[in-house]
C-alpha cells in the first residue's frame, strides 16, 4: 500500500462516510453501533462501504465493559457445558460476566448476530468451532473488538487468535493402544466432514495403522456427526455380518455410546467382542457402561486460555502467543481389551 493510499484511508470521517452513502451521520453512528432501527437496504449499503474505506473506529468496544460473549451453534452436548465452564472459570476471576448467544448457522455467527452484539458492546468475543469469514473479522476489527476462536472448524487466516488440541496425535494415540492390545481389524468413525479436527483424528489413525504396517479398509473408514445418531448409522454398517471390525475408534464420546448400543442390541459384548475407543474425556465417559476408554482433550483449559487472550487483548496488551495447541492424551478405562480367539 502507498504512502498516499495510508493517509486517504486514515483521512476518512464518518462525514465523509455518511455523505457517499447517502445517509446521515446519526445513520452511520447507528450502523456501526448496532442499533435495530435502520433499514436493512441502507446498512448493507453502510457496511460495503465500511468495509471498503477499511474504516476503524477507535474505542467502539466499550471501555470498563464487565461482559464476554460467547457463540456458540450448540450447547446440548457435554464438549458445550465443557467450554461454558472453561470461559466462565476465567471470567468470573476477572470479574466478568458470560453472554451466551446461540448461533443458527454451523460455521460462522448468523447473520442476526452482529447488530444485537454490537448493541450490548462486550469487551471481547469467543467464537466455537468456527472459521470466520474475512467480513466478519474485517467488520470486528472495525469495531475493535478482540476475538479468538475456541477448536477452529478449519484453517484460519493469520493474526486470528484461536485455541485447539493436538487432534492428529489423539487419533493416532487411540490407534496405537487397540494396536497394542492385538486387534488388526480396527474401523474408525469420525466427526462432520467440514470439521478440520475430524480429518485430523482420521489421520492420526492412519499414521497408527500404517506404522504398525495394517491395512486401512476404506469400507471401514467413516465420517460421522459426533452425536450417538451418527455413531449408531455406523455401528448398524460396520456390525452388519460377519465381516466385521474388533475395534472402533469413534470420533468422540457421544458417537462411541451409539456404538455399544447397536453392539449390545447385536448380541456383542463390550469390550470382550468389541473394543470401542472415544475421544474428549467428557462426562459420559465415566457414566457409561462399560466405562468409556477415551482420549482426553482440554475442552476446559482450552476454553480458558481462549478468555485469557480475548480479556488481554481487550486490555491493550501485547499476547506473545495468540494460537495455541494442547497436548491431547489417553484415559484407558473399560471398553477396551484384548480380541477373543
Amino acid at each position: 500500500m502507498s504512502t498516499t493510499e495510508a493517509g486517504r484511508r486514515e483521512r476518512t470521517t464518518l462525514s465523509m462516510l455518511a455523505a457517499e452513502a447517502g445517509v446521515s451521520l446519526s445513520t452511520i453512528s447507528k450502523v456501526l453501533n448496532g442499533h435495530a432501527d435502520v433499514a436493512p437496504s441502507t446498512r448493507q449499503r453502510v457496511e460495503l462501504l465500511l468495509d471498503e474505506h477499511e474504516y476503524r473506529r477507535r474505542g467502539t468496544a466499550a471501555k470498563g465493559s464487565t461482559l464476554v460473549e460467547l457463540v456458540f451453534s450448540d450447547l446440548s452436548n457435554p464438549w458445550g457445558t465443557e467450554v461454558m465452564a472453561g470461559v466462565q472459570e476465567v471470567a468470573h476471576q476477572e470479574g466478568m460476566s458470560v453472554v451466551l448467544s446461540p448461533s443458527s448457522a454451523r460455521h460462522e455467527p448468523s447473520p442476526e448476530w452482529l447488530p444485537g452484539m454490537l448493541r450490548r458492546r462486550p469487551a471481547g468475543v469467543l467464537l466455537v468451532s468456527t472459521e470466520p469469514t474475512a467480513q466478519l473479522t474485517e467488520r470486528l476489527a472495525s469495531r475493535s473488538i478482540p476475538f479468538a476462536v475456541i477448536d477452529p472448524a478449519g484453517e484460519l487466516a493469520p493474526g486470528i487468535a484461536a485455541v485447539g488440541s493436538t487432534n492428529w496425535a489423539g487419533g493416532l494415540a487411540a490407534t496405537r493402544h487397540l494396536i497394542e492390545l492385538g486387534h488388526t481389524r480396527i474401523a474408525a468413525v469420525s466427526g462432520h466432514a467440514h470439521q478440520l479436527c475430524s480429518w485430523a483424528r482420521l489421520d492420526g489413525f492412519r499414521s497408527g495403522m500404517g506404522s504398525a504396517g495394517l491395512p486401512v479398509r476404506e469400507d471401514w473408514v467413516l465420517m460421522g456427526d459426533f452425536l450417538p445418531s451418527g455413531g449408531r448409522r455406523a455401528a448398524e454398517l460396520l456390525l452388519a455380518g460377519d465381516d466385521r471390525p474388533t475395534a472402533i475408534f469413534a470420533g468422540n464420546d457421544m458417537q462411541a455410546l451409539g456404538i455399544i448400543e447397536v453392539a449390545t442390541e447385536r448380541g456383542l459384548r463390550v469390550p470382550e467382542d468389541l473394543s470401542v475407543v472415544g475421544y474428549d474425556d467428557t462426562q459420559v465417559a465415566t457414566w457409561a457402561r462399560p466405562r468409556l476408554t477415551t482420549v482426553h482433550q482440554p475442552i476446559r483449559r482450552m476454553a480458558a486460555e481462549a478468555t485469557r487472550i480475548v480479556l488481554a487483548l481487550a486490555a491493550g496488551e501485547a499476547v506473545e502467543r495468540q494460537r495455541l495447541e494442547l497436548a491431547t492424551h489417553l484415559v484407558v478405562r473399560d471398553s477396551t481389551a484384548r480380541p477373543t480367539a
